[in-house]
């Protein structure tokens, strides 16, 4: 037989532990001579005390994942010694010198006395600390599974707010699903303590008469002989399996009444929790010395007691007095230290410029006053809307906004804010976090009474007044659109993403994006990334994005841009290839209510101009500056009429050769219409006209 391999496998902890629990059962049916069961008794107490101490330093119950099935194997393991010692006790009248050994010194001399003692032991082991670790568990385990869905939505709402990454909220909820199967567990591991207790009871009943007919019968012993015998045995056998029950038992309590997520130590928060307040202290040293002065009871226990726990709460004084001197001496160094010139601070470390060069995507920085509005036990709900246009960003624009960082600047107005983009400010506004915005006319608040504060609401630019919270219903029944600062703040956050969606968009978020997708359609997905670059399918995207155009169909995008590419590489005429591939949802998206397109078209001779006065590659656009201006006022009469006749923004129609260039020519004038080409116009959707820009009065 090799040896080594042998070795070898024993040092496994897999096959040492499957053999280890195969001897344990093995010991419930074949007898063990007494030298062995001691030194079983012996590694039995060792690890129950190690359990215990486990229990103890664990910082929270999850540290000590294992200990369900530690508590199942550590009871197995006692019960089995139980029997043996059981069989040797009734066979032999002899149990091993640890045995004995605890059944002398518990009994003393008077085995009923020890007998007393010993059934104490077991009430307290069965009845209170038992109970209250199983009782505790099942409380533990209930609580845990119910608040669940409640922490599960904190975690996602955590997460869309950009206060965690995608890898954080993937290791926290990990962390909840084992904190809700370890207290599910220890629900029922529980059950195996209280059993064991029970059986304990039943075994020391069982080894008492027992052995007192085994010994007057089979062994012809006197009654008084066989009792103190048989006594002295089951005492000490009780002791012994008693003790580490007790120790599992009190272990399995400490573990379940653990508040979990603690960062500290069990004596660490006892003494920060107990004895950090020296008032406390004085107050209990006081009542204890006034106690040793009352006629009849003792003064010695109770003074020196007093006087020990007075002189502990002296240091206690002592130790906080010197720590507000040290806080007192960083804040003072502080204020010198940022006082000095700058030539004469310490040089800041590599780590430390580093960080400075880092950029967030996306920030909103607020003054003092709108901090509440980030507060939800104030009502705020800032951060929950944010989370919730990060949600409808996906499902509009099809991106995933990056986190979107929300500090305050006491630079800044109490009342403003501002929004950075990669770390450049581009949108501000100023809002009131106790009063509410109204919006209409200025003219119609002074005719239905309002007072407040002139505004402009910074999204829209409409005219608009900061009114209270008691002017509300009024302002509402007037006509008035009444909402909160926070959604003032959303409005405007929303908007700024909307226009400046491209330059959020980055090559690492195409990727996500495309991978993503691979889910499920990998092989094909693959196949279409071979023939073009993720920069080329960015290019495109962003060109898409600028006009307001979804990119949530990233699939179609990907096929036309694989599709066409090999014609042309141009990020031009490929974006308007996948304009015409996602013709219906730009339609849908710059529908009426009714289901209407209404647009305003081009005549064919301004057609004509726009299409002699473009480049052969159509990259550029050569115009008379009178033709232009004309132009443009000309189609700013019919989009004002077609805004007062019908009440709805139209979009603008034109020819297909032409619609990129138009579209780059009025841009800074019309940011936010849209320019559809006629191919862009399915068979199932209705076009109205409502206006044509002419070239009568030009030249």
């Amino acid at each position: 037989m090799d040896f080594n391999k042998l070795a070898k496998m024993i040092q496994n902890n897999d096959v040492a532990l499957a053999i280890g629990m195969v001897l344990v059962v093995a010991m419930m049916v074949i007898p063990l001579p007494a030298p062995v069961l001691d030194i079983l008794l012996v590694i039995n107490i060792s690890l129950s005390v190690i359990i215990l101490l486990v229990c103890m330093y664990v910082q929270e119950p999850l540290e000590y994942s294992s200990f369900p099935t530690m508590l199942l194997m550590s009871t197995l393991f006692r019960l089995a010694l139980n029997i043996s010692s059981t069989r040797l006790i009734l066979l032999h009248a002899d149990a091993g010198n640890v045995i004995e050994a605890f059944g002398n010194v518990a009994v003393g001399g008077n085995y009923v006395v020890g007998t007393v003692v010993f059934i104490i032991l077991v009430i307290i082991n069965f009845m209170v600390i038992t109970g209250g670790a199983t009782r505790v568990a099942e409380v533990s385990a209930r609580f845990t599974l119910d608040s669940m869905p409640g922490k599960q939505l904190s975690i996602d709402s955590d997460l869309n707010a950009g206060l965690i990454t995608e890898d954080q909220a993937r290791t926290r909820r990990r962390k909840l699903e084992r904190e809700a199967n370890f207290y599910g567990t220890m629900d029922g591991a529980s059950k195996f303590v209280k059993g064991d207790a029970g059986a304990g009871i039943v075994i020391t009943i069982v080894n008492i008469v027992g052995g007192l007919i085994i010994g007057i019968w089979q062994q012809s012993m006197d009654f008084m002989v066989a009792l103190s015998t048989f006594t002295i045995l089951t005492v000490g056998d009780g002791l012994v399996s008693q003790l580490p029950a007790l120790f599992i038992s009190t272990a399995t309590g400490m573990i379940v009444s653990r508040a979990a997520g603690q960062d500290t130590s069990l004596s660490t928060d006892v003494n920060r929790e107990m004895f950090s307040d020296p008032r406390i202290l004085f107050i209990v040293a006081g009542l204890l010395c006034l106690i040793g002065f009352v006629p009849g009871f003792p003064p010695i226990p109770f003074l020196s007691f007093a006087a020990g726990l007075g002189f502990f709460a002296y240091n206690k004084q002592k130790e906080k007095q010197t720590e507000k001197e040290k806080e007192a001496q960083q804040i003072l160094a502080k204020e010198q230290e940022a006082k000095k010139p700058q030539n004469a601070r310490k040089k800041a470390s590599r780590e430390d410029v580093m960080e400075l060069l880092n950029v967030e995507a996306m920030e909103i920085e607020i003054g003092y006053r709108l901090v509440s509005l980030l507060d939800a036990e104030r009502n705020g709900d800032l951060l929950d809307r944010i989370s919730q246009i990060r949600r409808q960003t996906a499902l509009d624009l099809g991106i995933i906004l990056p986190s979107i960082r929300v500090r305050d600047n006491l630079q800044l107005a109490p009342n403003a804010y501002q929004i950075k983009l990669k770390g450049v400010a581009i949108e501000s506004g100023e809002v009131y976090p106790e009063k509410l915005l109204a919006m209409n006319s200025a003219d119609m608040a002074e005719t239905v009474g309002l007072r407040g504060i002139n505004a402009i609401e910074p999204a829209f630019g409409l005219p608009a007044l900061w009114i209270s919270d008691s002017d509300r219903e009024l302002a509402e029944l007037n006509g008035f659109t009444v909402v909160t600062p926070s959604a003032v703040i959303s409005t405007h956050l929303t908007e700024v993403i909307k226009k400046n969606s491209a330059e959020i968009l980055t090559r690492a978020d195409v990727k996500s994006l495309v991978e993503n997708l691979k889910k499920d359609n990998e092989e094909v997905i693959d196949q279409l990334m071979k023939d073009i670059s993720y920069s080329e399918v960015q290019v495109v995207m962003q060109n898409l994005l600028k006009e307001r155009v979804s990119v949530r169909d990233l699939q179609t995008i990907l096929e036309t841009i694989g599709t066409y590419s090999k014609i042309n590489k141009e990020s031009d005429y490929l974006t308007e290839q996948c304009r015409m591939a996602l013709s219906r949802s730009i339609c849908k998206q710059n529908m009426t209510d009714a289901g209407d397109l209404l647009a305003v078209t081009l005549s064919p001779d301004i057609e004509n101009v726009i299409a002699a006065g473009m480049s052969a590659n159509g990259q550029s656009l050569s115009l008379d500056p009178n033709f232009t201006r004309m132009m443009i006022d000309n189609l700013n009469q019919e989009i004002e009429k077609a805004l007062t006749q019908t009440g709805n923004q139209p979009v603008i129609l034109c020819s297909s050769p032409i619609r990129l260039a138009f579209r780059r020519l009025i841009e800074r004038t019309y940011p936010q219409i849209s320019v559809l080409s006629y191919n862009e116009i399915p068979p199932n959707v209705s076009a109205r006209s409502v206006g044509v820009v002419r070239a009568h009065a030009m030249s």
